[in-house]
């Protein structure tokens, strides 16, 4: 087995496959479903951060070209605010 992860030991690399691999597929699609949430909930803190008074329907927007890209989240949700979201 290759080691994947750089900041991790390769013992607790090892451990942590082992019990990655004896969860049921309901556990793990529960995983990545939170870890999916989070990321979400990170990106608007960032766009928080960035666009302090943007309404939440903006940030949305915004999330939206995080998400989608700009061009896609163009085509449906029309066009972004000023300043763009990406640079």
């Amino acid at each position: 087995m290759n080691h994947v992860l750089c900041d991790t030991n390769p013992q607790a690399e090892r451990v942590q496959i082992q019990i990655l691999r004896a969860m049921p597929s309901w556990q793990k699609f529960r995983l990545i479903s939170d870890m999916i949430i989070t990321s979400r909930r990170l990106a608007l803190a960032g766009l928080r951060v960035r666009f302090p008074s943007a309404s939440e329907e903006e940030l949305g927007r915004r999330l939206a070209t995080l998400l989608l890209g700009s061009e896609m989240a163009a085509r449906v949700y029309g066009p972004e605010p000023e300043p763009p979201t990406l640079r």
